[in-house]
């Protein structure tokens, strides 16, 4: 699987989001690196614990900006972000229990963290660029 880069497609135009949505990549292409290069399981486990707390931290600045501009969709972005945070969780409850994170739990990371900032956090970065 190739790196993630936070490039014009995957940018909101929101500085202090970019910034965050810049980390949570960079986490992640270490993580992916980590687990398809069969680092030591205690690392991995550090830069899973790490993504997850991180996105948890994110998730909580993105909450904030919506209720400080009036954000009308916060509400269904909210439900999104705990539904995430919950997979995220039960991934990293699978990491403990088995010490390994296949292709498909890669995938499926890679494909929440797009997916999540080209479509949830396009339309945020759209409103957040009017209101701001």
């Amino acid at each position: 699987m190739k790196d993630l880069v936070l490039d014009e497609m995957l940018s909101l135009g929101i500085e202090e989001i970019d910034d965050d949505h810049g980390k949570l990549i960079n986490l992640f292409n270490i993580l992916n690196h980590s687990a398809t290069e069969d680092a030591p399981a205690d690392y991995i486990e550090a830069v899973l614990n790490e993504l997850v707390n991180c996105t948890v931290w994110h998730f909580s600045h993105e909450e904030r900006l919506m209720l400080k501009y009036g954000y009308r969709a916060f509400d269904d972005h909210r439900a999104e972000h705990q539904d995430l945070i919950n997979s995220i969780r039960e991934l990293q409850q699978k990491f403990h229990q088995t010490g390994k994170l296949d292709d498909d739990d890669l995938v499926f990371l890679e494909r929440w963290l797009t997916e999540h900032i080209l479509v949830a956090d396009q339309r945020l970065g759209a409103y957040l660029i009017e209101v701001m």
